[in-house]
């Protein structure tokens, strides 16, 4: 049983999987933050169900969080037993000729994707908790809209989130056209 747990196989196929769970839920907050671009009211009613639903609040963030730790963690570690794994460097290595870009820089695109969720805590989650744990404010369900039209004020965080998106974007397209079909088709 220990081999199986120790195996590069199923330590790929568990951050394969981690990284399915992780788009869907990317998707599902891409869904309700691109309602916020067409109705102020959908987009309040989403997000405070969102942040007042104890399922979602209590046993799916929990879980999220989970699934986050473990897919950074997972990337890191197989990387490195990747990297040491073989003594010999290649002679010649031109990586482009089997590989995308993508797939040879995981561990940047993964620093990336981890600055991009350090500033995305900082800015809408860490106010969350605060708001509702710290300073015990009033419920207030039109409270959300406002909040992220104040935060997207600044020209300079408004491009790191474009910028973040369209890595998401390009992630997800490359997933979804090029990934998916080799392994499940």
């Amino acid at each position: 049983m220990s081999s199986v747990i120790q195996s590069s196989i199923i330590r790929k196929v568990a951050m394969a999987l981690s990284g399915i769970f992780l788009i869907v839920f990317l998707l599902q907050h891409f869904i309700i933050n691109i309602t916020s671009v067409f109705s102020e009211s959908i987009f309040n009613q989403f997000s405070h169900f969102m942040g007042t639903n104890f399922v979602v609040q209590f046993i799916a963030q929990p879980i999220l969080i989970f699934g986050v730790m473990f897919h950074f963690i997972m990337g890191f570690i197989l990387d490195f037993k990747n990297r040491r794994s073989r003594n010999i460097k290649y002679v010649k290595f031109k990586g482009s000729s089997n590989s995308s870009w993508m797939s040879r820089n995981m561990i940047i695109s993964g620093l990336v994707v981890l600055s991009f969720l350090g500033l995305h805590f900082y800015d809408f989650w860490i106010p969350e908790m605060n708001y509702k744990y710290v300073e015990f404010l009033p419920d207030d369900p039109n409270r959300y809209y406002t909040e992220l039209t104040h935060k997207f004020e600044d020209v300079i965080k408004v491009i790191i989130y474009v910028i973040s998106f369209g890595f998401f974007i390009s992630s997800f397209i490359t997933w979804v056209f090029l990934i998916f079909p080799i392994y499940w088709c």
